[in-house]
């Protein structure tokens, strides 16, 4: 902890309150959303294009915090006894405070840059120097400008290794990252075309990265890329350890043969200095090979033996970035967060778990934590307060020293210990565990795994991945084309296109949309039971659900005299007020009021003051075709129009909104007041204009269930479509077209991927499975997973096959498809 006067002083930072307090300070704080021990807690009041961390303030010290960096003035009286400390940049601030921090530790600090690899390079040597450091590292892929200082800001007197990943997407980043870090030797992966863009080349981009590594004595590279190779030249002062082909004809520490690929592992050889050193690996694919080898460098330089190096890169586990949400058994949720375990991800999977609002009761399941270098005592002591602060009022802890847990726990939590997995499970209940959402937390050697599959509710094999970090991004993304002023409508509608509403609807409301959009009052009652409290949107309201609508404050779109003149009479007869979305139909033909309906319109609404327009809205028929822009501009000039009379009439301005997720990417300049975003959330963009920005939300994915052999002149599936024209391998996979796969897409129209490669459907597609071909795919084995779409296919590639759109492919998923969340 450091006193916040003294931190002030160090730092010639000024304080804008004329008495500063003294507070200790031990904890960074960038969301207001995230406050953990608020009296030890400085926030940073981060500024950018649509979010202000200013205007959280008052949320931040209703939660307690008293300290406080801002970059423009606050009204202090406002908060008696807090702390504002004013600064040009807080950014900045946060860089400066980290560099401070740091520099109060010697240890040996590598830092870790390039393009691809930087987490699981950093992640893979955490898991083969932990027997010998006590280790410091990025938590995640905290690699940012804010994310370097948070992640420096982890050190402690009892760490002497640091590993820390840095990445740029602009010139002048990285001497701000390495004045943080203060590396002492780096490793470079490799450069790709990410953040291109803001580079004004290739080489510019390598030399920007490079900049990293100006406190640092060693760079660690592959001599693989000639750019690589000529940037590292022109450094001075430096020494080198580097790897290459063999192929290449370059000279290198360490010359690796070609890889050798069998049975799901890799043998590598290699010379290393005139002698001969190997390593196997439990990977095949390239990016593993790169990674291990540069780990296997690093391995080397650092000067340990190539007989223990061997036995360590053996045991490489896969790096696990995602925690998962599941439906559990009992109408619980599960957070499977079991394959890592360290102060920050606990934190991090404990922010999560808040944002699961549908149930009040909350249990954790946490093993020993290991490898942290802290005295246990102190160590659960501090674990103790963090569950105690998150309101956990059941804990289940499986070791030897999680127990020490015990009497830091708040009185009212129940707390009961087992001394490893398998006694949890022998003396397991299932009937214990009812109605909750249940975290668990755990390091690999316990095998949570074990007791995720108990908690797991048992379902269909298929199933739906979807990724709320991806869905995230893309609305970052739509976000980037508004103005901060202007609201967002996120549509979830059909069960947010196939994805599941209310674990959707939690995460949007988290990241502060506006309104929600659904289409029947029934998903908007869904929404609600579940604990979202944001506006609901109707698009199809119909006249036996006026009373929910009122119930459960939906807001419903009115589209005709006769849907408005019978929403009047049943509010004046119930004596309640509601607030409602006129729609105006400005070319789409669908729904919505013309020209001639608006004096009857007016009338309504004069006589019927419990209601409240909220907004007034269309829906643009073409705004993903080119072809069709003049009508697209041609309905919005014919909404502004009607807009402006209505507003004229009721004398008050209601919200206006037209533009839905192509509009936002095309037409931007007519994003009025709010914005409708749908299927651009899932990764679609429908006009492709933007498509390579977005990422991938939801992925198909089936096992295969059985293999066999099927001799020439035989057929696979029902009317014998499937003609086998020599002997083959034929694979049955778990997903028909009861599950989504419709029939359009067998009989070789469309190809599925086992591991990584394309295999054509044989036959029709079954209800319940299909057949596939992996003749040419001899690895493949029963229990494989099969990709359906996602990465490769895409949704966009299995719609064109079907002769349809990415919408009808994600409604039309199955809800017996088991739903998987995953955030990175």
């Amino acid at each position: 902890m450091y006193s916040i006067l003294k931190i002030a002083d160090a730092l010639n930072w000024h304080f804008a309150n004329p008495s500063p307090f003294e507070y200790s300070i031990a904890r960074l704080l960038l969301d207001s959303r995230q406050v953990i021990f608020p009296r030890q807690s400085l926030f940073f009041a981060l500024k950018g294009k649509r979010h202000d961390g200013h205007e959280f303030i008052a949320d931040t010290y209703a939660a307690g915090v008293r300290n406080f960096v801002v970059s423009q003035p606050v009204e202090t009286s406002r908060f008696p006894d807090a702390n504002f400390i004013i600064v040009p940049d807080v950014v900045t601030a946060l860089q400066d405070l980290a560099r401070f921090h740091r520099q109060h530790f010697d240890l040996k600090i590598i830092g870790i840059t390039g393009s691809n690899g930087k987490t699981v390079v950093k992640e893979w040597l955490f898991q083969l120097l932990q027997k010998d450091f006590k280790i410091v590292r990025s938590p995640k892929s905290y690699n940012s400008q804010i994310g370097v200082p948070l992640s420096v800001w982890q050190i402690g007197a009892e760490h002497d290794l640091g590993l820390f990943e840095a990445g740029i997407s602009q010139p002048g980043e990285m001497e701000k990252s390495a004045g943080v870090l203060q590396c002492d030797m780096g490793i470079f992966t490799n450069i790709g075309p990410a953040h291109d863009e803001g580079f004004r080349s290739r080489s510019a981009k390598i030399r920007e990265k490079l900049k990293l590594f100006e406190p640092a004595k060693t760079i660690i590279f592959a001599r693989n890329d000639d750019a690589i190779d000529e940037a590292m030249g022109d450094l001075s002062g430096k020494s080198f350890f580097t790897w290459t082909w063999q192929k290449n004809k370059k000279d290198a520490d360490l010359r690796v043969e070609a890889p050798q690929k069998q049975d799901g592992h890799t043998t590598l050889k290699a010379t290393f200095r005139q002698k001969p050193v190997s390593i196997t690996i439990p990977f095949t694919d390239s990016a593993s090979i790169e990674n291990a080898i540069h780990c296997w460098a690093t391995l080397l330089f650092l000067g340990l033996k190539p007989a223990v190096i061997r036995q360590r890169m053996a045991l490489l586990e896969p790096v696990a970035m995602r925690l998962e949400l599941k439906s559990g058994i009992n109408r619980c949720l599960v957070i499977n967060d079991s394959y890592n375990s360290d102060l920050t991800s606990l934190t991090i999977a404990l922010n999560f778990l808040d944002q699961q609002s549908t149930h009040l009761r909350r249990t954790v399941i946490l093993s020993d934590m290991l490898q942290t270098g802290q005295p246990p005592e102190v160590l659960y002591r501090f674990i103790a307060q963090l569950l105690n602060e998150k309101g956990i009022r059941r804990v289940i802890g499986i070791g030897g020293e999680v127990p020490l847990l015990k009497s830091g726990l708040a009185p009212e939590c129940s707390a009961v210990f087992y001394p490893n997995t398998s006694d949890f499970l022998a003396r397991f209940n299932p009937d214990e565990f009812q109605n909750e959402t249940i975290l668990l937390k755990g390091a690999r050697k316990f095998e949570f795994e074990r007791i995720a599959n108990r908690l797991h509710k048992k379902a269909h094999q298929t199933t739906l991945e979807v990724d709320l970090g991806a869905l995230i991004h893309n609305l970052s993304v739509f976000k980037s084309f508004l103005k901060p002023k202007t609201k967002i409508m996120a549509m979830v509608k059909a069960s947010a296109y196939g994805s599941g509403s209310v674990e959707v609807a939690k995460l949007l409301e988290f990241h502060n949309v506006n309104y929600l959009g659904v289409a029947y009052a029934d998903e908007g009652v869904e929404l609600r039971q579940a604990g979202i409290r944001l506006p609901i949107f109707v698009m199809n309201p119909e006249e036996a659900t006026f009373e929910t609508l009122i119930r459960y404050r939906l807001e419903p779109e009115m589209y005709s005299l006769r849907l408005l003149r019978k929403f009047s009479e049943f509010t004046q007869i119930e004596n309640a007020r509601a607030r409602i979305h006129l729609k105006f139909d400005t070319g789409m033909h669908r729904l919505g009021f013309e020209a001639p309906d608006l004096p009857a319109v007016f009338d309504l609404l004069k006589n019927n003051p419990q209601l409240t327009v909220a907004s007034m809205m269309s829906h643009l028929a073409a705004s993903d075709e080119s072809r069709h822009d003049a009508f697209t501009l041609a309905q919005i000039e014919r909404f502004e129009r009607l807009s402006a009379k209505t507003t004229q009439q009721i004398g008050y301005q209601p919200l206006r909104h037209i533009l839905n997720s192509s509009g936002i990417a095309r037409f931007s300049a007519h994003q009025m007041d709010m914005v409708r975003l749908g299927i651009g959330l899932y990764g679609v963009d429908s006009s492709e204009e933007i498509q390579n920005q977005l990422r991938v939300v939801l992925t198909l994915k089936a096992t295969i269930s059985q293999i066999k052999t099927v001799g020439k002149d035989e057929t696979v599936g029902y009317g014998r479509h499937g003609k086998i024209d020599r002997p083959r391998r034929i694979a049955t996979i778990s997903v028909g077209y009861a599950d989504g796969l419709l029939r359009g897409a067998g009989n070789g129209r469309f190809e599925v991927y086992v591991r990584g490669k394309a295999a054509p459907i044989v036959g029709n597609v079954c209800m319940d499975m299909s057949m596939i071909d992996v003749s040419h795919i001899p690895e493949a084995e029963e229990g494989d997973e099969v990709v359906v779409f996602g990465q490769k296919p895409t949704v966009g590639d299995l719609a064109r096959q079907l002769n349809t759109i990415p919408y009808e492919i994600f409604t039309g998923i199955s809800r017996r498809v088991k739903r998987v969340y995953f955030q990175e």
